[in-house]
């Protein structure tokens, strides 16, 4: 689904094309390059890149996947959902799904981040945690040009990212809900 003719991509270097060249030169490990300090961070630091929702329905959701009939697939998924709740309670935790659910092809259970931090801490340890699992990650954006549906369906695939196994997931949920104003849960 990155097929241009799908979507638009504006360059990535608006903003900065009158800046001066970047130098060659290269970090004392000879293989990277040298950038040159600005002296400030990135604000996608401190808050989602727009057009990721930084609002009360979090900038990402976190779908981890199990096979519903591999009984020890279901208890590690069961004992990871209860770790998660514990370690992260500030994370908004869903339903312990027990069959498949929205687009998802397996049982799962979903996962919001709301801050960048969040993001960086929990991604990363789910890529340790995750165990036999797999993990979709996907942005939820608020793009008023797209309609419900298309903006689903590009972030669940074009804009998602993959932990382990990728899954293929029922995208044809997403054009029953284009122009509905609320994604059903488990989407």
């Amino acid at each position: 689904m990155s097929d241009p003719q799908y979507y638009s991509y504006p360059s990535p270097l608006e903003g900065y094309e009158s800046l001066p060249p970047l130098p060659t030169e290269r970090n004392a490990d000879g293989k990277s390059f040298l950038n040159p300090p600005t002296g400030v961070l990135s604000s996608a630091y401190d808050k989602f890149t727009g057009p990721i929702d930084n609002g009360e329905r979090g900038g990402f959701d976190v779908h981890v996947y199990y096979y519903q009939s591999n009984a020890s697939q279901v208890q590690y998924a069961r004992e990871l959902w209860e770790r998660i709740r514990r370690e992260f309670p500030e994370l908004r935790v869903y339903t312990f799904w027990e069959k498949p659910v929205g687009p998802h092809p397996v049982a799962m259970f979903e996962v919001n981040v709301f801050t960048p931090a969040q993001f960086g801490a929990f991604v990363a340890w789910l890529a340790i945690w995750r165990g036999p699992l797999s993990v979709l990650i996907h942005p939820n954006t608020t793009e008023p040009d797209l309609n419900l549906g298309k903006r689903e369906l590009r972030n669940h695939t074009q804009r998602a990212i993959w932990m382990g196994e990728r899954f293929p997931l029922d995208t044809a949920i997403f054009k029953r809900i284009e122009g509905e104003n609320e994604v059903p849960r488990g989407g």
